[in-house]
């Protein structure tokens, strides 16, 4: 057997016999929409704030508790699925999420908003972690990899229709769709999970396995969740609280650095920890672990921002914005079926230094951004990120799971989840960063240049004087509206060139998984497709 895949006699079968197809679509269809849910408010935190009087900070919220409860759940999920058994758990998961989006809708106020939320993320965080290995029994190995890039496509393309479907509900209807809408495709996905899905029997191993792992490791699970959750917390709220100005991002940092010094002798010296961290160590395991670090800071960097440019600087609406990022999203899910072939008869490495330059390519071809360009500049640049991010997606997944035992994929699915998320936290941190301070910086130097007593300030000035002189405005009205357009330019500048350091950052990164691709061994081709996510 390849270190690579999993050995077909261990796996069990259904008892029944079910289209394996449709356990896959209703299972994606579930994930789809738990992964949706980490965008699809971003777009609407405005709205949020406006509806409930609250700033947009505060707002922000909404989205943070989501994902500090996804982060902390992701390490328990393994443990509960074999005690629950996969099918009562993903239910459990699949009613709580459900549930708790219907209570996001009606929320009174904020603070029971950010409740519903945390359990929303409770709900969710467990589910992707087993889905993959749900259809693992539903697929003969020959099968699996199809499969599985169905379940990659509710991973990759739902966090970039989100905005979309965000943006287009709170402008023709309101915020609270975005929460409601996941009521019927909830119900629906609980129903036909319940119907078609079957708990696989137990074989004498994997008997033999669950009298063995049955102690739940208490300690690592607090360490590692209390790890998480004060990371994305800090993340998060890092830029809007002046980072280590603010008492309570150092309280956070504190309590996160404490946690992880605690967590890693803890778990090493454990012989059932809640998170393997020897896996993260190894050569394999490790780069793959980064390069989805990488990919997840990628993935929702550019998916929130660049609706954001659109919105701050181009004027779109929240509508055209989100679909700004729709052509891509199509592009990924096409790409995902023709790599989902091409991981077969390619090494990973090498399918993921390709995906790598593709996406560098994007993040360069943005650093040319000014305020000429229209809808399909921003269109094609998403669609080629929608080329390069399955060429790294499913061939990590593949290579994270070489040398994996099979007792321990459930453990490798809650680290790639991990790093997924955790990377998509440290990207949108990052980029709002570089966004912040190199816009201070480039409007501090841009000043400079607009002195009153230059030749080329006062043309300027007498030339928009006379333009809204012409417009039918008096001429002290429109020497003043003339000051103020050539303050609104010199902002507008900035942002544009702050965003095009932004998009710079973000290519280093997309090429910095090259060499860690470089350091993936060869795997056997052609053979099953690995189990866990």
């Amino acid at each position: 057997m390849s270190a690579a895949t999993i050995d077909v006699k261990s796996l069990p079968t259904p008892s029944v016999a079910v289209n394996p197809w449709l356990i896959a679509i209703v299972v994606a269809l579930a994930s789809f929409m738990e992964v949706l849910d980490t965008t699809i408010a971003n777009v609407a935190l405005p709205y949020i704030a406006g509806g409930m009087g609250v700033s947009e900070d505060e707002a922000s919220w909404v989205v943070t508790s989501y994902l500090v409860s996804n982060a902390i759940i992701l390490t328990a999920s393994s443990f509960l699925a074999k005690m629950l058994g996969r099918k009562t758990f993903f239910l459990i998961c699949l009613g709580i999420f459900t549930v708790s989006s219907i209570l996001c809708g009606f929320a009174p106020n904020l603070n029971a908003l950010l409740l519903f939320r945390i359990l929303q993320g409770l709900g969710g965080g467990g589910m992707v972690p087993v889905a993959q290995s749900i259809l693992a029994d539903a697929f003969p190995p020959a099968k699996r990899g199809q499969a599985f890039a169905v379940f990659g496509i509710a991973v990759v393309v739902a966090p970039v229709v989100g905005p979309t479907l965000g943006g287009w509900l709170s402008d023709n209807l309101s915020w609270h769709w975005c929460f409601l809408i996941n009521a019927p495709v909830g119900l629906f996905a609980t129903i036909a999970i319940a119907a078609v899905l079957r708990e696989p029997a137990k074989t004498k191993g994997a008997q033999q396995d669950a009298q063995t792992d049955n102690t739940f490791d208490f300690i690592g699970f607090a360490l590692v969740a209390t790890f998480l959750g004060a990371l994305e917390v800090t993340l998060d709220r890092g830029l809007e609280d002046d980072w280590f100005g603010s008492s309570f991002i150092v309280a956070s940092a504190a309590i996160c650095a404490a946690a992880f010094v605690l967590m890693i002798p803890w778990e090493m010296t454990r012989r059932n920890p809640m998170i393997d961290l020897r896996m993260v160590a190894t050569r394999q395991f490790g780069a793959s672990f980064l390069v989805m670090l990488a990919t997840g800071a990628i993935l929702l960097a550019t998916t929130q921002f660049l609706p954001q440019l659109v919105q701050q600087d181009f004027g779109y609406t929240a509508t055209w914005a989100g679909l700004v990022l729709s052509p891509g999203g199509v592009v990924t899910m096409l790409m995902m079926f023709v790599v989902g072939r091409l991981a077969a008869k390619v090494q990973p490495k090498y399918l993921i230094i390709v995906g790598a330059l593709v996406i560098a390519a994007s993040m360069y071809s943005m650093t040319n951004v000014y305020g000429d360009l229209g809808f399909w500049f921003m269109a094609r640049s998403r669609m080629l990120i929608g080329v390069g991010l399955p060429l790294i997606f499913i061939p990590i997944m593949t290579a994270s799971y070489d040398g994996i035992p099979a007792g321990k994929t459930d453990q490798a699915s809650a680290l790639i989840n991990a790093a997924r998320n955790t990377g998509g936290s440290i990207g949108v941190s990052l980029v709002s960063n570089v966004l912040t301070h190199r816009q201070q910086f480039h409007q501090s130097r841009l000043v400079e240049q607009v002195t009153p007593s230059s030749p080329q300030y006062q043309d300027t000035l007498h030339q928009v004087t006379d333009y809204f002189v012409a417009q039918g405005n008096a001429l002290a009205q429109a020497h003043q509206q003339a000051v103020q357009w050539i303050g609104q330019q010199v902002q507008t500048q900035a942002s544009f060139l702050s965003y095009m350091d932004a998009f710079w950052v973000l290519m280093l990164i997309a090429l910095s998984a090259i060499p860690l691709a470089l350091t993936l061994r060869k795997i056997k081709l052609g053979g099953p497709a690995p189990v866990g996510h």
